[in-house]
Formats: C-alpha cells, structure tokens, sequence
C-alpha cells in the first residue's frame, strides 16, 4: 500500500488561507496520511517569523522572568490563522499552556519549537487527524545525535490505527528528557524521519519553489528545472547554498531508499524535482546537473619543503583547526603544499591568530599564508566523470568571463569540481559556468 509523508514549510503555514490550500492537497491524495508542518513563515515582505517571535520570547524570559510581551505577538498570529480557518478550535487555551510553559521551562530549544507544536494542533484540528507530538516519538542519545531505533519503534506506535497524523517538525526529546531541536530548517529532517519510520512510498516536501533550480534564480534569470537528481548531488548542492532542502534531511530516507519528492504548494500542478536514491537514478544525460556557490570562506596557504615525506604532517595541521573547534571544508594539496579551507564566521574572536601561531610550531612552514573573503563555486553532475574535456570547459568559460580561479578541488568521485574565487566574482562566475553549460 502506498503511503506518502508530506512535509510543509514555512510559507504553506503562514496563514489560515494558505493552510487551507494545503488541506486541499492533503484532501486530494488519499495516500497522504501523515503530515510533518513548519512553525508560521513569512505573509508578505518585511513580516516576521513565529520562529523568530519565539526567540524574542526566550530573550524576554531570560530577562524579565517571563515573555508576555514577547508572547503576545504570537498570539495574535495564531488567533488570526485560526479565525482565516473558520475552524472550532479552542486555541487560547492552547496558547495559555504554551506561554506558561515557555515561562517554566526557560529553555530556548523550547521556546523555538512552539511554533512547530502550534501549527500542527491547528493543521490537525482542521485535518480531523491525530496529533502526535514530536517531543513524544523522536529522540536523541546522550551525545545529541538522532536515536533512530528508538524513534521508528515510538512513531510505528504512535500513529498505529490512525487514518491520519500531523507531526510538528523541528524537534525531539534529548536524553535528559528536555525539547531539543534540530538546527533552523530541520523540519525538512523530521520529515524524513517520519518517513523512513512508517517505510513510506515517498516524502513529499512541499515548498515555495516548484522544485529545485540549475542555479539561483537571483543570479540566473530563469534557469532550468532539474527533473531529477541524486542523493549525492542533491547533498553537494544543499551544502553549497541550494537551500530548498535541508542537506541533513537525505539520511534518514537514503537509508531505506525513499524518494524525496520536492513539490510547490502554491502550484501543485507542477512536477517538481524528484530526489533519487541509486537503485532508482538515471542520469539524465546532462554533462552538469547544477551549479551552487557560497561565500565567505578563509584559506590557509602552507608550504613546506618535502612535506610529502614527513609523517604526520596533515594530522598536525588538522589537530591544530580541531583544537580551537574549527570545521575544514576542503584541503587541497600538493607534493610541499596544502590548504585549509574554513568558513570565515568560525575564526572570530581572535581564532584564526591562535591557529597560525600553533601552525607554526606544529609543523614550521616554509610559507603560511592567509587568503580571506573567498567564495566557492560548486559544479555538479555524475555526467561531468563520463564527459570528457569538461574541467577544459568551465576554466575556458571562467577565463572569457574575466574570473580568476585562486583554488581548485576536485572530489574523488569526480561528481563535483569546486573553485575558490574572490566573494566580488561569485555571482559574475556561476553565471559563466551556466552558460557555458546550459545556454543562455
């Protein structure tokens, strides 16, 4: 029997009017039987976040003791998508609980998950589905990481019997009993968390956007759909800035082969993008899937003569960036030199000084240099390792478009090519490389 999770963001709760529209979706596919929503996005242009709201919340408790004046902002927001529904739903007293709670708990993990909680008590009521609450059914270990086990066994339970389930996204219970949330768009993880549990056909994640793009359309005017990617090269994109889906929320389905199916709730007659596990992929015949760019990254230059030759060399320079708890992105090398590639926003208060001073007694460099405001530029496509003269392609494209390359890696699965370039050319390059590769 086929059976369909579909994840709603944001935007498809930012109001009682478009709730609707997602009950109409909802309505319209017997299939779709459990139901993962976002907290409250944006309305119009210059609105706020309920999730937002919430962390003012949290700032007013930790401040004041209490988040009345902080609170009341949600409130009306809920009061006013409850009487858009039309819908007999006690939902003051639900707020009354929450606010209480908030005030009790002093916790901003959750503070920010109320949103979440509240959207799903108002979509279930108008649903007539069964409420599961994610505190109850999504746990993680004393680590912090996702307790799947646990988790599909309480979800299996939670929704046996139910014709249908709304889960709230976000969130989960730590080992000490307490809320504990995902980072910001990690409903798109609980998602597929409830997916992989009750072995779903397809996870629907519907969006704003009718599926995933080449590129951003903010830097490409009308680029091309992709009717189809894989896991892999949705994860390479995602990292890299594609930020339709959460780069973390492949995990939970990739592991029992689920499709993820991206779908706009404001055209739902649109095919969207589907998201392939292996055992169902064909490429497309495509040399480049798609193009994403980041900015903001350091790279630290490091020459050594015969470097090559000393043992443990890398392991030095790396157990220096785990000291000060800073992430490597890339290291590309050669026979006496590497680099280090960090995102810029982790070496501040002083960091990046500490961790050149310790590079230079842990391995005494020939030459160590520092590059800052870097932008990388991902290329993607499992057509690209079949193709030949494709790397020719992008560089000859870069070049005509006055782009100087000041990095060059390439992963081993040659899946993807990623240049470093100045922030200033990050726009200018994506859109060299999709002309050269897609026209226009």
């Amino acid at each position: 029997m086929a059976v369909k999770v579909c994840k709603f963001g944001g935007t498809s709760m930012a109001d009682g009017n478009v709730m609707n529209r997602v009950k109409s979706i909802i309505d319209g596919d017997k299939d779709r039987k459990f139901v993962v929503v976002s907290a409250p996005g944006k309305r119009y242009s210059g609105d706020v976040k309920v999730t937002d709201m919430l962390y003012e919340c949290y700032k007013e408790v930790e401040q004041k003791g209490s988040c009345g004046a902080a609170f009341a902002l949600v409130r009306n927001r809920f009061n006013s998508i409850v009487k858009e529904l039309n819908v007999d739903f006690d939902i003051n007293s639900v707020l009354d609980e929450t606010e209480e709670r908030i005030n009790r708990e002093k916790s901003e993990d959750f503070t920010a998950s109320r949103g979440e909680y509240l959207s799903a008590r108002v979509m279930a009521e108008v649903l007539g589905a069964k409420f599961v609450d994610a505190e109850d059914v999504v746990f993680f270990d004393k680590d912090g990481a996702y307790d799947a086990e646990r988790s599909d066994r309480a979800i299996n339970e939670a929704v046996r019997g139910a014709a249908r389930a709304v889960f709230p996204g976000f969130y989960g219970r730590g080992a000490d009993g307490r809320v504990k949330t995902f980072s910001r768009g990690g409903s798109d993880i609980s998602g597929a968390i409830v997916a992989r549990a009750v072995n779903a056909t397809t996870y629907e994640n519907w969006t704003d956007v009718s599926g995933f793009l080449a590129c951003d359309p903010r830097i490409v005017e009308s680029p091309r759909r992709i009717k189809a990617l894989s896991y892999k090269e949705l994860r390479e994109l995602s990292y890299m800035g594609a930020n339709v889906l959460h780069s973390e929320s492949i995990f939970p389905v990739r592991k029992a082969n689920i499709p993820i199916h991206i779908l706009n709730t404001f055209r739902p007659e649109d095919a969207g993008t589907l998201i392939l596990p292996s055992v169902y992929y064909t490429p497309s015949g495509n040399i480049v899937t798609g193009i994403a760019g980041k900015k903001d990254f350091t790279v630290i230059f490091i020459e050594k003569s015969l470097m090559n030759s000393q043992i443990g060399f890398v392991r030095k320079v790396l157990s220096v960036l785990e000291k000060y708890d800073v992430p490597v992105e890339h290291i590309p090398s050669g026979i006496d030199t590497m680099s280090v590639v960090v995102e810029s926003a982790a070496l501040k208060d002083g960091k990046l000084e500490l961790i050149l001073q310790d590079i230079k007694q842990a391995v005494c460099p020939d030459t160590l240099r520092v590059t800052e405001d870097i932008a990388l530029i991902a290329t993607v496509g499992h057509g690209m390792s079949s193709s030949v003269g494709t790397s020719a392609r992008l560089f000859k494209a870069m070049a005509e478009a006055s782009v100087n390359v000041k990095m060059i890696d390439q992963g081993s699965s040659e899946l993807n090519i990623i240049v470093g370039v100045r922030n200033e050319d990050c726009e200018k390059c994506i859109r060299a490389i999709y002309r050269e590769f897609f026209g226009g």
